[in-house]
């Protein structure tokens, strides 16, 4: 078990560093001289963290601020920072209450005034002010994440039927300056998906918006559809904009820490995107043409796979391409793979993600559990419990994808 307590070591470092406070302390001290009064508007899964770390270095200058969280990750008040807590990944009331008074506690601001926009993951579901009914906006909501559409042509839909994304909300700061601190959650870093870019240039066009719609048959209303016809913002030239992290570097704390214990890593990509499956059976694969090398390697991989849901079980993308991953590995000596969301939730579960060794598979068939028959019923998390190979993490405060590590332990002789 060494090896894996070794995996938690990786885990427990790269997520200490991902956290955003002490990359939001370092992005303030690039904000621009404010003489009027300083708006603090936060949104996401790590808004609370975002939010409580621009409050301990700006202090009594925030004249008045909103934060707008995820269930459960508010961990205690702010001062001059009020926080709510709103649905995800499907908005509800909350989300739309709570964007409602921060669109109110930017109006009428002058030119000397300056909007602090700190933007995270999850924001497109947190931050909302639907320009169709709630009901139906959800309901668009819940026919894209089940079709398979990825974060991008979801995102591009919910811009034009919002009235704060795209550049939108940006906007309604005028004539105000914003200055914008973005942890990413996206590939790649596109400004303008993240949280689907409130305060960012649209780079999209209507033509992509009615494409997607029509690509997945969406059930959209008249009024939605006149409204995926309508251009959002292009240019936004009162906004600075910084990136505070990523998963790139979230992978850089893996590697380092693997190092550290005494591995090569071996970078692979911060831009994993695929079936959670088929990444799974992939590592799987280089777990076993290694069986034979003389060192110990940790083969490192970031970003964000997918699950199509054809079963009614219980689980997560981490957690099945950890279970895959199980079965491939199922003949290789002192290996091991995790993969965890960093947000500390994977899917709709209470376990960031996985982690699996040489033994899950022949424990869980001990127990009349065959891989396969889990990964078609997608009830990926009660196989790992009864494995113990659950990462139960609770919410970590920030959100920057995913990161998945194959080791592989060698011994000196």
């Amino acid at each position: 078990m060494i090896i894996q307590e070794e995996a938690m070591q990786i885990i427990r470092t790269a997520l200490h560093e991902a956290r955003p406070d002490e990359a939001v302390k370092r992005a303030l001290k690039e904000l621009p001289d404010v003489s009027g009064r300083i708006i603090l508007v936060a949104f996401g899964k790590a808004a609370w963290s975002m939010s409580e770390a621009a409050e301990s270095v700006l202090q009594d200058r925030i004249s008045e601020g909103i934060c707008i969280t995820k269930y459960g990750h508010v961990q205690k008040e702010i001062p001059q920072v009020p926080c709510y807590e709103a649905g995800h990944p499907v908005p509800d009331e909350n989300s739309f209450s709570a964007t409602r008074k921060a669109e109110q506690l930017v109006s009428g601001l002058k030119p000397e005034d300056l909007v602090l926009l700190l933007v995270s993951g999850g924001g497109s579901a947190l931050f909302e002010d639907p320009l169709i009914s709630p009901e139906e906006l959800q309901d668009i909501t819940k026919q894209l994440l089940a079709c398979g559409a990825d974060i991008t042509e979801i995102n591009i839909i919910r811009k034009r039927l919002s009235d704060v994304k795209g550049g939108k909300f940006a906007e309604k700061c005028r004539p105000a300056r914003v200055f914008s601190i973005v942890l990413s959650d996206i590939i790649g870093d596109p400004l303008d998906s993240i949280a689907s870019g409130p305060a960012y240039p649209d780079s999209h066009t209507c033509e992509e918006a009615l494409a997607i719609a029509k690509k997945y048959a969406l059930n959209l209303s008249k009024k939605a559809w006149s409204l995926l016809e309508v251009e959002t913002p292009k240019k936004l030239d009162y906004v600075e904009t910084r990136i505070t992290g990523s998963v790139k570097q979230l992978c850089r704390s893996a590697e380092k820490k693997c190092r550290e214990l005494g591995y090569e890593p071996v970078f692979l990509t911060a831009s994993l995107n695929c079936e959670a499956k088929e990444a799974g059976s992939f590592l799987g694969s280089i777990a076993r043409d290694h069986q034979n090398i003389e060192r110990s390697t940790a083969w490192i991989l970031g970003g964000e796979t997918i699950v199509h849901l054809h079963g009614s079980g219980k689980g997560g993308r981490n957690q099945e391409l950890v279970l895959s991953a199980a079965e491939g590995i199922r003949d290789c000596r002192d290996t091991c793979i995790f993969s965890i969301g960093s947000d500390g939730t994977d899917g709709p579960t209470d376990a960031a993600g996985g982690i699996a060794d040489e033994h899950t598979c022949a424990m869980l068939k001990e127990q009349g559990i065959l891989i396969p028959q889990v990964l078609a019923e997608n009830d990926s998390y009660h196989a790992l419990k009864k494995a113990g190979g659950l990462v139960i993490t609770g919410p970590t405060g920030t959100n920057v994808n995913d990161l998945t590590v194959l080791l592989i332990r060698r011994h000196a002789s």
